[in-house]
């Protein structure tokens, strides 16, 4: 069965992305790798951590532009297969499915509200009605289009699910164990408990694990596991 984390592996250090995740693949087994790092190292630094780690992958580029253009960047990192492919939901169904058809064995994942975002950023931006309101459309439109998985936030998971159905894959960062401050950027959190009661498949946990990894890599492969026995129970 696979683990329900997905680690946030935030840095542009090829060296640590590869001690991380070999420090958490007995709790782990899909790894997110975000802009920085594929600014940072492109096509061949995610070939080389698949290389060296066997790391499933969420490759999460968050696609957004005309739809010839996403299709032709999804197209280049077909050949690495990552678990998931990240796009933006807002780029509408045409992009989307430019995304779909450019690859084959990839989860095309949309991502409807990012959890930095209050409601109140939400309004300012033009958004209307609520940010479940926004999510469920963008996450509607993103399935017909032929995504397969959705990136929601924790507060936007029932909705969501009542909308897409079950055969949808629900991922949701923003989720934070109950004993850790989040002194970041995610405003709409949950626990993960809670966000798996809810209908989450997978959650994106970053910074309450990595951030072990200053005590040493035993310290973060416990923490790791901490937060899935907290799961599971």
């Amino acid at each position: 069965m696979t683990s329900p984390i997905i680690l946030a592996v935030d840095t542009p250090d090829i060296e640590l992305a590869k001690r991380w995740i070999s420090a958490t693949r007995n709790s782990i087994d899909i790894f997110k790798l975000g802009l920085e790092f594929y600014l940072s190292h492109g096509y061949e630094g995610i070939a080389a951590i698949q290389r060296e780690t066997g790391a499933e992958i969420f490759l999460d580029l968050k696609l957004h532009d005309i739809p010839h253009t996403v299709s032709k960047a999804a197209s280049v990192v077909a050949s690495l297969k990552p678990r998931f492919l990240t796009v933006h939901a807002s780029g509408g169904a045409a992009m989307i499915a430019g995304a779909v058809s450019a690859v084959s064995s990839t989860s095309i994942t949309a991502v409807t509200i990012l959890t930095s975002l209050s409601q109140e950023d939400l309004t300012e931006i033009g958004f209307q009605g609520t940010a479940l309101s926004a999510a469920q459309g963008l996450a509607a439109v993103a399935v017909k289009a032929g995504a397969t998985s959705i990136v929601c936030s924790p507060h936007e998971i029932a909705g969501i699910r009542q909308r897409v159905g079950d055969a949808v894959t629900i991922i949701t960062p923003g989720v934070r164990p109950a004993d850790e401050n989040s002194g970041d950027d995610q405003k709409r959190t949950m626990t993960p408990t809670e966000a798996i009661s809810l209908g989450a498949n997978f959650l994106v946990i970053g910074r309450p694990i990595t951030s072990r990894w200053a005590d040493g890599p035993a310290t973060m492969a416990e923490r790791a596991a901490e937060i899935l026995a907290s799961i599971q129970r």
